[in-house]
């Protein structure tokens, strides 16, 4: 294992500590806690607070998208583990602004398990919340089992939908509403050509050979759905792109948002390549692509590989993707 590091059990504390002091403006930890990143200049008194939350090592998710028009505080575990409820409750407290709170997650047992007992605590707190499950990888279930399906790239197009949604004074219906929405329309898909070393672990976590590559693989490195010899780039591409449009069965002229998202290791270039295959295709197709974004939003530590997820958007959607919005990975 070659990393950068001091103690393999400190990392996902050493790392919030770092973010919070390298971005002031954005981060701060909450007082007490070495695992509970929340919003610099928050709780907003008034304004539905959204939280979120998972392991770490998937930077910028989770903690890298608080901040206005985003999320409100975040509860980060060791890497790909969940944080605990108490660490989950106390995030769900430093956002309460007092009109409720939305909790925001992807659908990983243990986040499930924790954020619901999370919810019980701060009932005794008077604080009211609410819950939306990112469940947008389409390789981890078929469509008539969709609760099933895994959370993964689509969890940065909802915060921000969601975070603009409360930002904009929403109450928590609504704000739940429009979430749902978002998170409901989200379709992805990953392709992994490297496993990534988990630093408490100190090896890899699958093997695959170097001509091959693994398509529907997990973000913690959960089997996908064929494992082959690696191809072109346009045929990636398609690997990507064909299951998310069946699944969505969209009709010409729809608008859509797309997001060609590196896993850790694959550099923007290569992004590139896919997104021109990726354009193409979705051009041909009848749709419009709006706001695209190419780029390293939800990792996997230093796996080589890249997730794709499509969203259609109307005119709440697109109102909220677009809205202003701060936080130190965000640049739209």
């Amino acid at each position: 294992m070659k990393k950068i590091l001091n103690d393999p059990f400190s990392y996902a504390e050493e790392t919030l500590r770092g973010l919070c002091r390298a971005y002031p403006q954005y981060y701060r930890l909450a007082q007490d806690t070495t695992r509970v990143v929340v919003r610099a200049d928050g709780p907003i008194q008034g304004k539905v607070g959204i939280v979120s939350g998972g392991g770490s090592g998937h930077l910028p998710i989770f903690t890298g998208y608080v901040g206005p028009g985003f999320l409100d505080a975040v509860a980060c575990g060791d890497v790909f583990a969940s944080p605990s409820a108490d660490e989950m409750a106390t995030a769900m407290r430093e956002a309460n602004g007092g009109a409720g709170v939305l909790r925001l997650y992807g659908n990983y047992g243990g986040d499930v398990m924790n954020f619901d007992m999370a919810g019980e605590m701060v009932e005794f707190d008077d604080i009211s919340s609410t819950t939306v499950l990112l469940a947008d990888d389409v390789a981890s279930a078929p469509l008539n089992e969709r609760e099933k399906r895994r959370g993964v790239a689509g969890m940065v197009l909802t915060f921000k939908i969601a975070g603009a949604a409360a930002e904009a004074g929403l109450d928590l219906d609504e704000v739940t509403r429009v979430a749902q929405k978002a998170a409901d329309g989200c379709r992805s898909m990953g392709v992994a050509l490297s496993p990534c070393t988990v630093p408490q672990a100190g090896k890899p976590t699958f093997s695959i050979g170097d001509d091959e590559m693994e398509v529907g693989m997990g973000i913690h490195g959960e089997p996908g759905v064929k494992r082959g010899k690696l191809r072109p780039a346009n045929d990636i591409a398609d690997a990507l792109l064909d299951p998310i449009l069946a699944d969505l069965s969209l009709p010409r002229g729809e608008r859509v948002t797309v997001l060609v998202n590196s896993l850790g290791a694959t550099p923007v270039e290569e992004l590139f390549i896919l997104y021109d295959r990726i354009a193409d295709r979705i051009e041909d197709a009848g749709l419009k692509i709006a706001h695209p974004l190419v780029g390293r939003y939800a990792t996997s530590m230093e796996m080589a590989g890249a997730s794709l997820t499509v969203l259609p958007l109307d005119g709440e959607l697109e109102k909220f993707l677009t809205a202003p919005a701060a936080c130190a990975f965000w640049k739209v």
